[in-house]
């Protein structure tokens, strides 16, 4: 089968948590999980309020990322995880 690129968007519980904290975690539920994040970055929301964007490869044999999901929320600091985009990668 082939690879998606996945895009996750994850809201903190609040504007003091400190994002760097929820990526190193995240990025570690995405490996376990069988993903290799390939971009993420900071994307200002509101009052403060940033959200973080990862976007990573997976094989699409995994499936659904709803097991993902449900794991990355459970990290502290995490208010919600969304999947905006997949995409198949060509190449």
């Amino acid at each position: 089968m082939a690879d998606v690129i996945i895009t996750f968007k994850l809201m903190p519980t609040s504007p003091d948590v400190n994002l760097d904290d929820i990526k190193d975690k995240v990025k570690e539920a995405i490996a376990a999980f069988g993903g290799e994040v390939g971009k993420e970055k900071i994307e200002p929301v509101a009052f403060g309020l940033n959200a973080l964007i990862l976007i990573f490869v997976m094989d699409e044999d995994k499936g659904s990322t709803e097991d993902l999901e449900a794991e990355i929320a459970k990290i502290e600091g995490v208010n919600s995880v969304e999947c905006t985009d997949v995409r198949r990668a060509v190449g």
